[in-house]
């Protein structure tokens, strides 16, 4: 699947986002290294640390699927200003995904997505030195 394609998946899910206090929607499209796409939106709480993001909500819609390999992420907010990943967010995809990992962000202000509105990030730019289960002494 290309970039444009995966971040249209994005951008279709974050209509679906439940954010009454913030307004800040945002949706995510995870593909899987079987081609399968898992979308997620976030859900916020008025208590906002019970609030789900769009990133996690699509990797435990494709945990629970028995997912285990990811190829790629896609990002988009309702701003298209080209928000990544939270830190949590981060080290949750860490856990199942390498530093090459491609995480797309989408920056675009059209209806149609180009390759000029995403930026790619690789999640070990994103997050150095990442903890992981070696840390841990586990051995993956």
């Amino acid at each position: 699947m290309d970039t444009e394609h995966l971040v249209e998946r994005a951008r279709t899910a974050l209509s679906e986002a439940y954010a009454p206090y913030s307004e800040y929607r945002v949706g995510a499209a995870l593909l899987a290294a079987n081609g399968t796409v898992y979308t997620g939106c976030n859900v916020e709480n008025a208590n906002y640390s019970n609030s789900l993001h769009a990133e996690e909500v699509a990797l435990g819609t494709a945990i629970a699927d028995g997912t285990r390999t990811f190829a790629a992420l896609a990002v988009s907010s309702a701003a298209r200003d080209g928000i990544t990943p939270c830190g949590m967010c981060r080290q949750t995809l860490a856990e199942f995904c390498d530093e090459e990992f491609p995480v797309h962000c989408d920056a675009g202000d059209g209806e149609e997505v180009s390759a000029a509105d995403v930026t790619t990030h690789r999640l070990g730019e994103l997050l150095p030195e990442t903890i992981t289960a070696r840390h841990l002494g586990v051995e993956p």
